[in-house]
């Protein structure tokens, strides 16, 4: 084994250890976490490194992590508290993205995509996997994954860029690919897209959006994180040439706007992290809501004062977004961060879990007020 496949094996253990420590924690902090008028947080999994979140047929919470294992989170009898987690599998390489579809839960690793069939039937003996695409690059830098079918029935995956900026050849790296449920016909739907590790389809268009983490080392304030719109295959958002709508790369700029140039629609504050992201279709949420992307902010790790580390919202007017504000903050305390959002997912009931890796916890979030109200946007600047 490498050195650095040790180190990384000790880290991981290390990191296990912690979110054990540090979910009850978690739990107690919660208090700190401060959102709009009517809505709550509650626990409602301990899931160490938790990372990515998908939802099976039955109900089922499925958890990937960058530490090896895979968890299930039993839908349990009540809304709110501690659910059962199941240990599905181990020692995977960085799991970080799952995805479920007919019976079957779909688990990314760096270089290869698994299936494993008739999983929620089989929970305390889930089956050996089936390696369904093991042709993505090895990289680890940037070679986590999210996965999610979109509406064409296809498997999106998304290879980020093997550096902070770089141009690979390759046009699978900085990209969005697609592929059928079984493996085959793979091919890139959008190409400049430094790492993405969120995307969604918007419920009345069916056009993919996606968040997209912008390059290290250019200061504080450049450049931003993107909220992008991909309604068709072919477009290109920019990397590594252009960063938001017009910032030119001091290393690969000179060679100006690549064609097919895509703009974000919305440019989020620099080094935020944002990752998980989703379109709120439920009926929990007052009506305000409805239609409007979460975003989960993972937190700056190379600016002189951190940002991030909470929940976002960008609200849209018809299909362009239109205000970016706060919706759940106080992850981050006294510029030290106690836990970090990773993902989001909506329950059937309406209420949205958010996955927190640092903390090893998964929260429900819920509304409790008078539900009729329409909540008027808060405003926020591009």
């Amino acid at each position: 084994m490498r050195p650095t496949a040790i180190a990384f094996c000790i880290v991981a253990a290390f990191g296990v250890l912690l979110s054990a420590a540090t979910g009850g924690s978690a739990e107690r902090r919660l208090g700190d976490i401060k959102l709009p008028p009517g809505f709550r947080i509650a626990p409602y999994a301990e899931v160490p490194n938790a990372r990515s979140m998908t939802l099976g047929e039955r109900g089922t919470l499925f958890v990937g992590t960058q530490t090896g294992e895979v968890y299930a989170v039993l839908p349990g009898d009540t809304a709110e508290g501690t659910h059962r987690v199941v240990t599905i599998a181990r020692n995977l390489h960085s799991p970080n993205g799952v995805a479920f579809r007919g019976s079957a839960l779909y688990v990314a690793e760096i270089h290869r995509i698994l299936r494993y069939d008739g999983i929620e039937s089989r929970l305390s003996s889930p089956p050996a996997p089936a390696v369904v695409n093991e042709d993505f690059p090895k990289d680890e830098h940037h070679g986590w994954k999210f996965i999610r079918f979109g509406p064409d029935g296809m498997l999106y995956i998304p290879v980020g860029a093997p550096c902070n900026i770089c141009e690979r050849a390759d046009p699978r790296y900085a990209a969005i690919s697609r592929m059928k449920p079984d493996g085959t016909g793979l091919e890139v739907f959008a190409s400049g897209v430094r790492n993405t590790v969120g995307f969604d389809w918007n419920p009345g268009t069916a056009e993919l959006w996606f968040t997209d983490n912008g390059r290290d080392m250019m200061g504080d304030d450049l450049p931003p994180d993107e909220l992008n719109r991909a309604p068709r295959k072919g477009l290109h958002f920019g990397f590594p040439f252009i960063h938001g709508k017009n910032v030119s790369d001091p290393e690969f700029g000179a060679r100006g706007k690549p064609v097919g140039f895509t703009p974000p629609e919305w440019e989020l504050p620099a080094h935020v992290a944002s990752l998980g992201m989703r379109f709120y279709s439920g009926r929990m949420f007052p009506p305000g809501y409805r239609g409007q992307v979460f975003i989960a902010e993972h937190g700056s790790w190379n600016r002189s004062k951190p940002i991030g580390y909470r929940v976002s919202l960008v609200r849209l007017e018809g299909n362009r977004a239109a205000s970016y504000e706060v919706f759940a903050d106080g992850w981050l305390q006294g510029g030290t961060a106690w836990g970090r959002p990773v993902d989001v997912q909506e329950m059937p009931d309406g209420s949205l879990l958010v996955s927190d890796d640092k903390a090893g916890m998964i929260y429900r979030v819920s509304y409790a007020g008078k539900s009729s109200a329409l909540i008027e946007p808060a405003g926020g600047g591009r």
